[in-house]
């Protein structure tokens, strides 16, 4: 009797030890399981994605630096995706340009002045009624960290002059050195950048230089239209530096995106790319090439336009993206922005600007010249009290002045990393 007991004991344990075995494998085979079911939902994401943001073309170029530029029909850009777009009559050329604007070109035009263009007009150009739009690969979408996030900047990017908060700069990990103007008013504005190619020294950081315009507070509300030049690896893949464009009305957290990555601007020109690679580009000591940007907003139609050079009009925000900017700015920033992602407190050697400091001027420090604003009445002229920003002077710094040849104009950027910036 007892043998027989012992021998059902030993059954129990033997069973219970086999069921738990199973459930064991039963739970280190669903892990995979579950991995590979996010892994097939991202790509899936991922193809849903490029198929809305990569329209048919009528024709494809392909550039020099490995990048496709879609030629697409006018009417079948992004932008018509947006539900306030079904209908829209594109608006072909703005109402007004600002004030005394090709006055001025004229005296720019005698002075002496390199041309930029951009690589892929080596290979060929886009037809009339289509617009050239760079082709968005399946590895630049990977790369971001989530397909929501793809081709949007981080909340709190833009630079508060009126609070420095050490807290806030660590925790948005984005330094800038710039000039603004606040206190009015605001209907565009102008600058001529100065074009580099700063060192980048980690792929999810980036370096840009650009204006903005602001509207609304520093919150959650903040409108920002901006324009200019960047080198971001994790947006394109490579260390190019391109032309590039961003909006948003809520800062930077649902609204908006880079260049036409989001229905929202309204793109006309069937010459420049947004995002697409400029060049030549500027040497230190050596020639130095520039880009001229304006935005403004049209008095009659009330939309953003942009210009790129003295003849690209590249296209129009509609007003109704925004709240605030539909009806003025009342902040304009000009200067650069770096990412800096190193951990505890030590600095990135990623470069703003030439990666040279201010005080080494012209050839060797980057700058911009002949910044401007519109104002109430259309005209485009000097701004006035400008002021200067930076966080943190000993790794990235600003420097301002005026001139005869160069109007209001400021020196900017530096190394990051170095003796005074650890």
């Amino acid at each position: 009797m007892a043998a027989a007991r012992a021998c059902l004991v030993a059954l129990a344990v033997a069973a219970a030890l086999f069921l738990e075995g199973t459930a064991a494998a039963g739970n280190a085979g669903a892990a995979p399981l579950k991995q590979r079911r996010r892994q097939l939902l991202r790509q899936r994401q991922v193809r849903s994605h490029l198929k809305r943001l990569n329209k048919a073309p009528l024709a494809t170029i392909e550039s020099p630096d490995g990048d496709l530029i879609d030629c697409v029909h006018i009417s079948n850009q992004p932008a018509f995706d947006h539900p306030f777009l079904k209908n829209h009559t594109i608006q072909m050329r703005p109402a007004y340009h600002p004030e005394g604007l090709y006055d001025e070109s004229k005296v720019a035009s005698q002075q002496q002045t390199q041309t930029i263009t951009q690589m892929w007009h080596q290979n060929g150009k886009c037809p009339e009624d289509t617009i050239p739009i760079r082709r968005t690969k399946k590895e630049d979408v990977l790369r971001a960290s989530s397909v929501r996030r793809y081709g949007k900047k981080r909340h709190r990017s833009t630079p508060n002059p009126m609070s420095v908060d050490p807290d806030m700069l660590n925790e948005s990990g984005h330094q800038h050195a710039i000039a603004y103007v606040e206190g009015d008013k605001y209907y565009g504005a102008k600058a001529t950048i100065n074009v580099w190619q700063p060192k980048i020294e980690q792929a999810n950081e980036f370096s840009l230089s650009q204006l903005w315009i602001l509207g609304g507070s520093f919150g959650q509300d903040l409108n920002s239209i901006e324009a200019g030049w960047q080198v971001s690896p994790d947006l394109y893949g490579d260390n190019n530096t391109r032309l590039f464009t961003y909006w948003t009305s809520d800062a930077y957290q649902a609204t908006g995106c880079y260049n036409l990555l989001c229905s929202g601007f309204i793109q006309i020109n069937n010459q420049i790319a947004m995002g697409a690679s400029i060049f030549p580009i500027s040497n230190y000591g050596g020639s130095q090439y520039d880009i001229n940007i304006l935005v403004w907003k049209d008095p009659k139609e009330g939309n953003w336009w942009l210009q790129f050079g003295d003849n690209y009009v590249l296209g129009y925000w509609p007003s109704f993206l925004f709240s605030y900017l539909t009806d003025s700015a009342s902040m304009i920033e000009w200067g650069g922005e770096v990412v800096n992602s190193e951990p505890d407190g030590s600095h990135t050697s990623t470069q703003m600007g030439s990666g040279h400091f201010p005080e080494e001027g012209f050839g060797k420090a980057s700058y911009f010249k002949n910044i401007q604003v519109v104002d109430s009445s259309n005209n485009i002229k000097a701004p006035r009290g400008v002021g200067t920003f930076t966080e943190q002077s000993n790794c990235y710094d600003v420097q301002n002045g005026n001139n005869g040849d160069w109007g209001t104009y400021f020196y900017y950027g530096g190394p990051g990393k170095n003796s005074n910036c650890p």
